[in-house]
């Protein structure tokens, strides 16, 4: 199986609602017009494709030069343990190599514990940082 990966933004909002909702990310595809302008608007995105199937995405939001929140980054079940999201987190890493602060929030669970610290980064509760957020 060959992965191709675009930085194209223009993805049909179909596509966009099939990987958010094969996921569970379902607060996104509520509504699917907002979800459409929100990768538009982000300041990078990276899809993975298997033929003309969108299989994975990366999204980034921020200024790219001092900070980058990655603000989310989903693969297909089907297509999860392949190393798409690793090839995916990569992309970013090597666009964004000079910006300081690489920045994401994440449920907890040992799998994705292990994604993250794999990738270089270190949780908020190790170290000397500390993590606010405020979800409405």
């Amino acid at each position: 199986m060959k992965i191709d990966f675009n930085n194209s933004k223009n993805i049909k909002i179909e596509q966009l609602e099939k990987l958010y909702n094969d996921v569970q990310w379902n607060a996104y595809t509520k509504d699917l017009l907002v979800l459409k302008q929100a990768i538009s608007q982000s300041l990078d995105v990276i899809s993975a494709w298997d033929g003309e199937e969108l299989v994975g995405l990366i999204r980034v939001v921020g200024d790219g030069l001092t900070i980058i929140y990655i603000q989310d980054i989903l693969v297909l079940n089907a297509y999860q343990n392949q190393g798409i999201a690793t090839q995916l987190m990569q992309k970013i890493l090597d666009n964004y190599s000079h910006v300081r602060q690489k920045v994401l929030l994440t449920e907890e669970a040992p799998d994705v514990r292990h994604f993250y610290e794999k990738n270089g980064f270190q949780s908020c509760d190790k170290g000397s940082l500390v993590a606010f957020a405020k979800l409405s």
